[in-house]
């Protein structure tokens, strides 16, 4: 008679095991700013040096992170940290995560897994669940909650203590029950002492699946995430680390004169505007093709150019007025009046009813050229939402845009943040860059041969978005606005200014 296999147990640290680096400062640091704001997150900054060296000069590892958990949670709301932890902190996490313990981690699934860590619970389960393991159990600090809101105190002592401290044994017993066992423990080695965290002690088998002295450590590649991680949110470009966090502080001023400057560069002639753009950091390139992709002047033109673009930033359609050096009129279903105001091209707003939309970029056409993002929303990754098929309904030719943008520093798109004061944040980075392509018009009337003009018209926009992921090296997916705004914030997204 056969019998049954006993799956395996499993746990393991999450810092300086699964993750590569063990300084949890850049996570509490990204909840401070993101769910509370720049002034925790500047108090934050500058209460961690003090106890850090006061948690040394007292061998206590658990006080800077207990002031870290207090300073970065208290008075929150549930739901906003959560959210962080939810569509910022994984990007973060996942650029740290070490291949060779995640790899050990997932040798064991069927098992029952648990991840031990200092961090609190709620800050680490979204990732761990969908990026490290589904239906693991994470072990970490449980904050108390009043009222919806956290104290920033915990209800069972935080930390997983080393070499002696019994908080993460209290906790992973707390979790498994008494007289139980771990079949296997993963933690890190630190030179020739071995970090043996207080877990170890009821691991029946223990293993060192990093060894930092022997070899330098190695992400795990994107290809081999458990899932694609296409949306997130958060300003941070960069993992904030303090002195990082440093000098963005500092930079903040000069961003600050740098992004109004770079803004009144607009009203200046396209030639001139370009090199001004130039001497302040503002990188533009720009392909037109061998084919004249400018096309003919206005004036000998009957109607104007269709540009399809994927979508970067708010300033994808100034940009390429910009490159043509003409221009061109942008569609947007809802921009704040902010940017409406510093827009140096027309917008027109469209109402999301669809023939009267058509009529709105019917007309706009007729008298100039005009910009579309048939994505509806922008993608920091290089992924490529739907194309929504409206644009192809509209003119015989369509000419496809490929741009590609980016910043050292901050983002220059959000869904929970503020986002009138999107395009600021673009050009408050020092270097901001953005290439644009024209590709060869597609036409919008042979493409298919069927009778059917709505499926001929998602056929034009599939093969429009497929052309730009192509020049550009973007994945096409089925991936809409509204599954971005549903991830990130909750809801579709109608309602939300700008994209």
């Amino acid at each position: 008679m056969a019998t049954q296999r006993r799956h395996t147990s499993v746990a393991a640290e999450l810092e300086g095991t699964l993750l590569i680096s063990g300084d949890l400062f850049p996570y509490f640091l990204l909840v401070a700013l993101e769910a509370g704001g720049p002034l925790r997150a500047v108090v934050l900054l500058a209460v961690y040096p003090l106890v850090a060296l006061l948690g040394v000069a007292l061998s206590d590892d658990d006080l800077p992170v207990s002031v870290m958990t207090f300073v970065s949670t208290a008075g929150l709301a549930v739901a906003d940290v959560a959210a962080v932890a939810k569509v910022t902190l994984p990007r973060f996490l996942l650029g740290d995560l070490r291949d060779s313990a995640f790899r050990a981690f997932a040798r064991h699934a069927g098992g029952e897994r648990y991840v031990v860590t200092r961090l609190p619970t709620v800050m680490v389960e979204p990732f761990v669940r969908e990026y490290v393991a589904e239906g693991a159990r994470v072990v970490g600090t449980e904050l108390r909650v009043v009222g919806r809101r956290f104290t920033g105190t915990a209800v069972v002592s935080p930390g997983v203590a080393v070499a002696g401290g019994d908080r993460s044994l209290g906790a992973l017993v707390a979790v498994l029950g008494r007289d139980r066992i771990v079949d296997v423990g993963l933690c890190s080695g630190d030179g020739a002492v071995n970090r043996q965290p207080a877990f170890m002690q009821i691991c029946q088998e223990r293993r060192v699946v990093a060894t930092p002295d022997k070899a330098p450590a190695t992400p795990l590649p994107r290809s081999e995430y458990r899932r694609p991680l296409i949306f997130h949110d958060g300003r941070l470009v960069g993992r904030p680390e303090p002195l990082a966090c440093l000098a963005v502080v500092m930079w903040l001023p000069l961003g600050v004169v740098l992004a109004v400057t770079r803004i009144l560069i607009g009203v200046f002639p396209y030639g001139v505007s370009l090199l001004l753009a130039a001497a302040t950091g503002f990188q533009i390139r720009a392909h037109l093709g061998d084919a004249a992709a400018t096309g003919a002047p206005p004036e000998r033109r009957l109607r104007g150019t269709l540009y399809a673009c994927n979508h970067q930033t708010l300033m994808d359609p100034v940009i390429l007025s910009t490159v043509v050096h003409r221009k061109v009129t942008a569609v947007t279903y809802s921009l704040s009046g902010l940017s409406e105001l510093i827009a140096p091209i027309p917008t027109v707003r469209l109402t999301r009813d669809r023939g009267r939309d058509q009529q709105i970029m019917q007309s706009v056409l007729a008298r100039g050229d005009l910009a579309v993002c048939p994505e509806g929303t922008t993608c920091r990754e290089p992924y490529m939402l739907r194309f929504s098929p409206l644009f192809a309904e509209i003119a015989d030719e369509v000419t496809p845009v490929a741009v590609r943008a980016g910043g050292a520093m901050f983002h220059g798109t959000t869904v929970r943040g503020h986002k009138w004061m999107d395009s600021f944040f673009f050009l408050m980075n020092p270097s901001p860059w953005y290439h644009v392509r024209l590709l060869p018009p597609v036409s919008s009337s042979s493409s298919c041969g069927g009778d059917d003009g709505d499926a001929s018209s998602h056929d034009v926009a599939n093969r429009v978005q497929r052309v730009i992921g192509d020049a550009i090296g973007f994945e096409c997916t089925a991936l809409t606005r509204r599954d971005k705004y549903r991830m990130i914030a909750g809801h579709d997204g109608v309602d939300a200014r700008a994209s």
